[in-house]
């Protein structure tokens, strides 16, 4: 009888396996961002732009101080990013209510219809290759990636408790 092998032994993964996981995430990440940082390009900005449209349509009313500890870059380059988006009318800043030292952030109207654009064939790029790959797949995918991501920032991905 044959020796079928179903992939690689969890228990022992060689050098060859992580590199090509290696390689694999980069290859990912230029198609995933390719048609993103194209349609940039065409208004003048660029990914670093497309990180902070995401992430302040994702988290309405998020801090600076919020978005430099998810970004994780200094203040220098969000100030800059962040101007160009307010000088184009795509991101909108207000002093927070209890703490006027805050400015929370928000997608203006043209800032959603653009992170809408930008997300749109991300999403159906993920869509696709989750429902090629199935739920079991989708979990493994997930429990890879919160591996990979540092311990502080896992607790953002936990399932919510729901409210009774």
């Amino acid at each position: 009888m044959a020796d079928v092998k179903s992939g690689p032994n969890p228990l022992f993964l060689r050098e060859e396996d992580l590199r090509q996981g290696i390689e694999l995430l980069f290859y990912a990440y230029r198609d995933f961002t390719a048609e993103p940082d194209a349609m940039l390009a065409k208004i003048g900005l660029g990914r670093a732009h497309h990180r902070v449209v995401y992430f302040v349509g994702r988290y309405p009313s998020i801090t600076v101080t919020e978005l430099l500890g998810i970004l994780q870059i200094t203040k220098q380059s969000l100030s800059r990013v962040l101007g160009d988006l307010v000088e184009q009318g795509y991101v909108a800043q207000r002093t927070g209510t209890k703490d006027r030292r805050q400015r929370l952030l928000t997608l203006t109207e043209k800032g959603l219809e653009l992170e809408r654009h930008l997300s749109d064939a991300q999403r159906a790029r993920i869509a696709q290759a989750y429902r090629n790959a199935g739920a079991a797949a989708v979990e493994g995918f997930r429990t890879v990636m919160l591996g990979i991501i540092d311990q502080e920032d896992r607790a953002r991905f936990q399932p919510a408790i729901p409210k009774r």
